[in-house]
């Protein structure tokens, strides 16, 4: 797929500048594509290793400053940044194109889907699945299923909307909003859901975590972004080419960390990634058809649909691992419960971009 840069108005041509390369066929890369095999792989990496070198992990996990352990943060920025690369935050000048789809996609990210989940993991977390949980981790299941939530997707939407046909502009513009907005609401939101959850919020580490995991590296992204540019839109996207793959590698690496020691707890209860997956389906299926059906409602266009309903169904995984490890450890429920949807996110995405796609016709069927 091949574009040009619209630099003069701000803008970059999503068609090359919010493509990962190299791509495979249908539209991801060859580690987006089989993220969920590569998750898997280092579920049983990580137990492993953690058994058999219990000491040398536990040192890893005490190269800490201020709560902040320093292999994970260093891993967080690598898996960042890349993506923060793709946003480019002049696009938001056009919002009012599609003021319809983008209150749809704010209402249904920041109204509902937090909500909504601090819902579910009450019910299913607290109530239906505790007597099969362990009742210490209770509440950092719970934290981790919110921070799951309250950090809307940023980079995987651009695969999941040139799957469905988004209109790349809308996207883009969606995606810097949503960011900008990430930036001020994470923490005021996700204390607000801990302390309605009667969770004791840490405001020190998690302030520390919204300015290292997001603020730092929007900023830092947004110069290499402007520098990259200023050698030219090929230069750029050779850039962005390069670094494409360093994100998924610094994820599997943290989730190595992440299940080596995790890893007892895996041994002794398999049950709970799948108890704690439960919460996690129903959300992404709630919030990708609330957002649809209402931009339907509202006359947008299918190829607005498409991504507004997509970014409401799938997270900021990576940030929700980093806030999840610093506020809670790494051997936190909290900590695996991210984990957990990050497993589960690729095939359960391409369900949805498979339903959005059957069901074109209906969605522009007249009343």
């Amino acid at each position: 797929m091949h574009g040009r840069a619209n630099l003069e108005n701000g803008v970059v041509d999503m068609s090359t500048a919010c493509e990962p390369a190299p791509q495979a066929a249908g539209g991801m890369s060859f580690f987006e594509r089989y993220l969920t095999a590569w998750v898997a792989s280092c579920i049983v990496v990580g137990v492993l290793l953690g058994q058999l070198f219990p000491q040398a992990f536990h040192a890893l996990g005490a190269l800490e400053v201020a709560k902040v352990n320093l292999p994970v943060g260093l891993l967080i920025w690598v898996m960042i940044i890349p993506m923060l690369l793709r946003i480019d935050f002049g696009a938001l000048h056009q919002v009012k194109a599609h003021s319809r789809g983008i209150a749809v996609t704010l209402a249904v990210n920041w109204l509902v889907k937090p909500f909504s989940m601090a819902f579910l993991a009450w019910l299913f977390i607290r109530e239906l699945f505790a007597p099969m949980l362990p009742a210490a981790q209770i509440d950092s299941y719970v934290a981790g299923l919110i921070l799951l939530a309250a950090a809307p997707c940023t980079a995987m939407v651009f695969v999941w909307s040139r799957l469905t046909g988004g209109d790349p502009y809308f996207t883009l513009s969606q995606v810097a909003l949503n960011d900008l907005i990430m930036v001020f609401a994470f923490a005021p939101l996700v204390a607000f859901l801990l302390g309605v959850s009667s969770i004791t919020v840490p405001w020190d580490t998690l302030l520390t975590s919204v300015v290292l995991y997001i603020v730092v590296p929007v900023i830092l992204a947004q110069l290499i972004r402007k520098a990259l540019l200023a050698r030219g839109q090929a230069a750029f996207d050779a850039a962005l080419a390069a670094i494409g793959p360093w994100s998924i590698a610094a994820l599997l690496l943290t989730l190595v960390l992440l299940f080596a020691f995790q890893g007892e707890a895996i041994l002794k209860q398999p049950l709970v990634i799948l108890l704690l997956a439960v919460p996690i389906l129903i959300q992404v299926f709630f919030n990708s058809a609330l957002a649809y059906w209402l931009n339907r409602r509202v006359g947008e266009k299918h190829s607005v649909a498409c991504p507004s309903a997509l970014i409401g169904a799938s997270n900021f995984f990576e940030l929700a691992v980093a806030a999840a490890i610093a506020l809670f450890g790494f051997e936190s429920g909290a900590a695996l419960a991210t984990v957990v949807g990050v497993l589960i996110e690729v095939p359960v995405m391409l369900l949805v971009v498979k339903v959005v796609n059957a069901s074109k016709g209906w969605y522009e069927k007249s009343a």
